[in-house]
């Protein structure tokens, strides 16, 4: 491949791995809102200039309609890379967030079977823990000390924490508060059903990397294989070829 079909290529891939991070239904939403923002207007236009420039290095040297392509995709890619950074981010805090969920939910489980409220069992997570749920677990425990109802505070604490976790459990803390139900139960219920989600989601991503390891050996290292031998047989073509 020529290095003006690289750059192209690598072009395409840019672009292709911003949009990747930005889900479709959310693309227009996220980039109307903060492009909105003053705060992130700073990030997109170095963004964009960083892609036009480095359009303007590559796309003179692609060929044909290609550089059209390399024109427009680094400068979209520049684009939408602050959005697309912030999604991962947000990605893998929630990703963080749902991992030590089950043991608070354990923790939470036996503070309540002890006789302690919700209260005081989110205010033992929010002190013992670390990490995103921690923090989240602080600032509702900051509220409620400042005076702020328990049910508005887990209210609060649904709304930063999207999912359907958080609002199982903010669901069975509400029913325990109204109708008198186990709450310890419901906790370790939903602890298991979380850690079965969680072994079920790695064995998945295991399966889904499989093929992708494969096409790396078949791209990468059998043709660097072959290439080693093939340089083998031509140094040693004339001690080969003797006997001929």
């Amino acid at each position: 491949m020529s290095g003006a079909g690289l750059a192209a290529a690598i072009a395409v891939m840019f672009a292709a791995a911003a949009l990747r991070e930005l889900p479709l239904q959310k693309l227009r939403g996220v980039i109307g809102r903060q492009v909105s923002l003053p705060s992130q207007l700073p990030g997109k236009v170095l963004g964009t200039m960083a892609g036009g420039a480095a359009a303007v290095l590559a796309a003179p040297a692609a060929p044909g309609r290609t550089a059209l392509v390399v024109a427009f995709a680094l400068p979209v890619a520049g684009f939408l890379a602050p959005d697309a950074w912030r999604q991962r981010q947000a990605r893998l805090r929630h990703r963080r967030l749902l991992a030590a969920l089950p043991d608070a939910l354990d923790l939470l489980a036996v503070s309540v079977g002890a006789g302690r409220g919700a209260a005081a069992g989110l205010e033992q997570i929010a002190r013992s823990g670390e990490g995103p749920l921690a923090e989240e677990m602080r600032l509702a425990v900051a509220e409620i000390s400042c005076g702020v109802p328990l049910g508005a505070a887990l209210a609060s604490l649904r709304g930063r924490v999207p999912g359907g976790e958080m609002a199982r459990l903010i669901a069975a803390i509400e029913r325990s508060r109204r109708f008198g139900s186990p709450l310890a139960d419901q906790l370790r219920r939903q602890a298991t059903a979380l850690r079965r989600d969680s072994h079920r989601e790695v064995e998945d991503r295991a399966a889904k990397a499989a093929p992708k390891i494969q096409l790396v050996v078949a791209l990468i290292l059998v043709p660097s294989v072959l290439l080693m031998i093939t340089a083998g047989l031509i140094a040693n073509a004339g001690t080969l070829l003797a006997g001929f």
